[in-house]
């Protein structure tokens, strides 16, 4: 049928001449495939899934992930036994922590954390103790993160370290963050009994990504 329609002869007439140039239109309708317009169609739905997938496996790294990051920590105040101890009066104390994040999703992760304290007294420094302190991680939006940690210090003194972390300052290369601490320990202190106590510290530091 299409064959035939496309095959009537051409007229001179006026009126002959828009029958041809509609004829002319149907015919080229009818001779283009359908299926033209709806692999376009599929084309273009194939190019729009695939850039939200690609823009999908951007935003989420792969995990697990581990990173290192390296920092300081202050102790501000320790209350031990009714006393108030700060630092920079009779003593300064400044700690290095370092150590491994390995995260297993964007909502949770594991620290493993070593920390070294140099202590200065009347002008003499030594390294007073290591801090072994490692602990859970959650993860929260806007680079907020809380961190209950074990403690296990060379000088006898052991117990918990809540941590609240805030990354506040994203490049390339490093994440910086601050967090604040309340360690409490109890135990000997090399040796000699102590009691509990619980302080206030200061950390900041960088994120290798």
């Amino acid at each position: 049928m299409i064959k035939h329609l496309c095959t009537v002869k051409p007229s001179f007439s006026n009126n002959g001449a828009k029958q041809d140039l509609l004829m002319a239109f149907i015919c080229l309708g009818l001779l283009i495939p359908a299926h033209t317009f709806a692999q376009s169609d599929e084309n273009d739905s194939s190019n729009i899934e695939a850039i939200h997938v690609k823009k999908k496996e951007k935003a989420e790294p792969a995990y697990p992930k581990v990173v290192g990051y390296l920092s300081f920590i202050l102790p501000i105040v320790t209350l031990q036994g009714g006393e108030t101890t700060t630092n920079f009066s009779s003593a300064t104390s400044i700690g290095f922590p370092t150590g491994v994040n390995v995260f297993y999703s964007r909502r949770f992760g594991f620290s493993y954390e070593f920390t070294p304290t140099i202590k200065t007294v009347n002008g003499n420094s030594k390294m007073s103790n290591l801090l072994f302190d490692p602990g859970p991680m959650f993860r929260f939006n806007h680079g907020f993160t809380i961190i209950p940690r074990l403690a296990f210090e060379t000088s006898g003194r052991f117990g918990v370290t809540p941590v609240f972390n805030e990354v506040y300052l994203h490049t390339k290369e490093v994440n910086y963050f601050v967090a604040m601490s309340l360690p409490y320990r109890i135990g000997a202190d090399n040796g000699v009994q102590q009691p509990g106590s619980i302080g206030l510290n200061l950390q900041f530091g960088f994120i290798f990504n």
